[in-house]
């Protein structure tokens, strides 16, 4: 008998750690989140994060000084706190003393070590260095020169006052990396990435999969002082198909998505833009702004194409019904409350009234028609071959008030070469911020940022404007300088030397189990708070 209950108690104690190993392995691959990336990606090296593609795994892996929140707002990441100088010259950035970089034999015994000044001062000279031929060296153009004043201590000089800077650095070229691991000539860095980031590199088949883990020494705190990330895992396929994502993403086996393709956006979506009922048990939705500027330049230097007179710039802008546009073409995937070039969710955006009136359209057009003997005004507008719908539409509406358009459409290359040139004298166009300052968007129309020499297509050119733009360089205050970004969002909202379409919307789709996924205007992604039931 005493042998009858010694093994069922053995048994028991078998079946008890089985159930917690099974409720500790479910709990882990419930914490696995799970996204396509439909195009390949070359690198996983910072310096390299061109595309989001590549910034979305380096945002998992990698830290900068500062980064952003939702709402664009420049808070601190390795750096703890930053003093500026009252002329806005010199930045010095305290770092926390607890960051550690990931796991790898070069760092020895430790197999680790703390992140210190000298790690920015060394990972700024590789962004800068000729030999790294990186893309993002551009984003240090301001700088003059940087130190490391102690381990704790970095300081950043600009050689012009630029206020943009912090918004610069909040993005992934900035990263600081382990000169250590680098440089290391058994390691390639390309694919084996060592970061501080929330998630550590596990395992890479490039164009099929990707696999972060969790950063057990990770510095970041939520609110409670819980530990970041919640996560266990990021798992990254790379099928090329986006329809094929679609289902994956419908059957369960994927638990995000982002961004609307032809080939599923109308079993999505409705017209108007919300979530098809037979995915509202299981799936969540949602939008917010995306910092890109759909519009349609003017060529202000061509005289003699009719779109050099405002009338007709003023009356192409108000003749179209852009909520109708977007309904219709976008299924509703747009803010049509414009202004001028800002868009929304950027510091600086404004809002005009009248943006609709066939009656006053067609009376600027008659005005104009009057000064030149009746004359009929007929424009060509230049686009690519993904616009064309629009392009179309914006023909049909333009007729009604009396402006014959022609179509002319194009390669994108020879299209962006004819905005470069100055060719082309109504061209279609669109501006995705670089970085979260309105700055990024004013510098399309300074004079002195004229194409080729710079991205001013339009050719545009106003000594008032001017001097508001260089004159925000000297404004370290945020609400004195976003008077000045209205002021100049202002003029060309009156001077349309750009005829602003829509601002454009970032929209995700994830699981219902998916929480605090958030979005925000730049679209990137940050997996460190997200939680998975």
């Amino acid at each position: 008998m005493k042998s009858i209950i010694y093994y069922i108690s053995i048994l028991c104690v078998v079946l008890t750690v089985y159930s917690c190993q099974n409720k500790r392995q479910e709990k882990e691959e419930g914490a696995v989140f799970r996204y396509n990336e439909n195009s390949n990606i070359q690198t996983l090296d910072p310096a390299f994060a061109r595309s989001m593609a590549i910034i979305w795994p380096c945002n998992q892996l990698f830290n900068g000084l500062v980064q952003l929140d939702d709402q664009l707002n420049v808070i601190g990441d390795i750096a703890q706190s930053w003093q500026a100088s009252v002329d806005g010259l010199t930045y010095d950035f305290t770092l926390r003393k607890e960051v550690y970089f990931h796991s790898h034999p070069a760092f020895g015994k430790e197999q680790t070590r703390t992140v210190t000044a000298r790690d920015f001062v060394y990972s700024f000279d590789r962004l800068t260095n000729a030999k790294t031929a990186s893309p993002g060296a551009w984003i240090m153009q301001k700088v003059k020169r940087y130190e490391a004043l102690n381990d704790t201590v970095f300081r950043l000089e600009l050689k012009e006052s630029f206020p943009a800077i912090l918004g610069l650095l909040s993005m992934r070229y900035a990263s600081v990396v382990p000169r250590e691991v680098v440089e290391d000539p058994q390691h390639d860095f390309r694919t084996h990435p060592i970061g501080t980031g929330p998630f550590y590199f596990k395992f890479w088949e490039e164009n099929v999969k990707l696999v972060l883990r969790r950063n057990p020494r990770y510095f970041e705190k939520d609110e409670e002082g819980g530990q970041l990330p919640y996560l266990e895992a990021v798992a990254i396929t790379f099928l090329p198909d986006k329809q094929s994502a679609f289902l994956q993403f419908i059957q369960g086996k994927l638990d995000f998505i982002s961004g609307l393709d032809p080939s599923y956006k109308d079993d999505l979506i409705t017209m108007d833009g919300q979530l098809q009922e037979k995915y509202q048990a299981f799936i969540q939705m949602e939008t917010g702004p995306y910092l890109n500027t759909e519009y349609l330049g003017f060529n202000m230097e061509d005289t003699q194409s009719a779109v050099h007179d405002k009338r007709i710039r003023q009356a192409l802008s108000m003749g179209f019904d852009r909520e109708k546009m977007i309904k219709h073409l976008r299924s509703g995937m747009g803010n049509t409350q414009i202004g001028g070039i800002i868009p929304k969710g950027l510091k600086g955006n404004i809002q005009v009234e009248d943006t609709y009136d066939i009656a006053k359209a067609k009376a600027l057009v008659q005005a104009y028609q009057q000064e030149h003997n009746g004359a009929i005004v007929s424009i060509s507008l230049s686009t690519n071959a993904g616009y064309l719908d629009l392009a179309e539409y914006l023909q049909r509406e333009w007729q009604k008030i009396g402006i014959t358009v022609a179509i002319d459409v194009m390669p994108p290359a020879t299209l962006r070469q004819g905005m470069a040139s100055g060719k082309l004298a109504f061209f279609r166009g669109s501006w995705i911020a670089d970085y979260p300052d309105a700055e990024n968007y004013l510098s399309l129309f300074y004079s002195k940022n004229k194409a080729p020499n710079g991205p001013n297509y339009t050719f545009f050119s106003n000594a008032t404007y001017d001097q508001l733009y260089e004159k925000a360089f000297q404004i370290t205050d945020e609400g004195e300088r976003e008077q000045l970004y209205q002021q100049m969002d202002q003029w060309i909202a009156e001077e349309v030397p750009a005829l602003i379409l829509f601002y454009d919307q970032a929209v995700r789709f994830s699981r219902k189990n998916i929480h605090q996924l958030g979005i925000n205007p730049m679209n990137n992604l940050f997996l460190k708070r997200v939680r998975k039931e």
